[in-house]
């Protein structure tokens, strides 16, 4: 299909392993604090809002750069993973780091509207029923905002697929390592003869792309629709 080579093939498998990583283990942090920001006022709640959409405003590199700093090698937190055999600098693991800090931020916002849509009487009819607060949340504010929360999830996963700035600057750009599929399009237009290599897969970038973002979409539509139903 779209006559890729075997390195393009790789460089396809990668993104998907990276952009995969990414969204799940952003998942259960992203739902967190997207309910903290939708159902609790305390101090510092603007501040953990600017912190969670920072990497939207500052260009990729810098976030790249900061993520180096912090984890790389020699960096405070990195050193002190190395300790334990984790490493993220130049590695794939690192990229999907990149990926899930770049993504994070529309996840949470995608989930945090969502959350707040869910008719709090439903919650205080579960809870004068005698069920907690974990299980009014697992059984009434969970399944009515899941539809966000998948449409959050598709977002950073689009968003994964095509990050660059920040990935390359904490990863650098090792085929079969690092090498995802911004970076291997990057690299291809930089050699005599990759325009071809290039294009296909600019093209796969754009159906994945495309697939990801009507996904969400559909998700959103759903939404709607429940709520102007309620």
């Amino acid at each position: 299909m779209l006559g890729l080579t075997p390195d393009e093939w790789v460089a396809v498998g990668l993104s998907l392993k990276v952009a995969s990583v990414a969204t799940l283990a952003s998942l259960v942090p992203g739902i967190a604090v997207a309910w903290l920001l939708a159902r609790r006022d305390f101090y510092g709640r603007a501040l953990l809002d600017g912190l969670v959409h920072l990497p939207l405003i500052l260009p990729p590199v810098v976030t790249g750069y900061l993520l180096l700093l912090a984890f790389g090698r020699k960096g405070p937190v990195g050193a002190w993973l190395a300790e334990f055999g984790v490493v993220f600098a130049f590695r794939w693991t690192g990229a999907a780091l990149a990926c899930a800090v770049m993504g994070f931020p529309l996840m949470v916002r995608a989930m945090r509207l969502s959350l707040e849509a869910v008719d709090r009487r439903l919650e205080q009819a579960a809870a004068t029923l005698g069920a907690n607060p974990l299980a009014v949340f697992l059984t009434v504010t969970l399944p009515l905002s899941l539809p966000g929360i998948l449409a959050g999830a598709v977002l950073a996963f689009a968003k994964a697929m095509g990050e660059f700035g920040a990935t390359i600057t904490f990863v650098s750009n090792i085929p079969g390592e690092t090498q995802t599929l911004p970076s291997a399009i990057y690299t291809l237009t930089q050699v005599p003869g990759g325009e071809g290599g290039a294009l296909r897969l600019t093209l796969v970038s754009i159906l994945v792309s495309m697939g990801a973002l009507l996904a969400s979409e559909m998700l959103a539509r759903r939404v709607s629709r429940r709520l102007g139903s309620a």
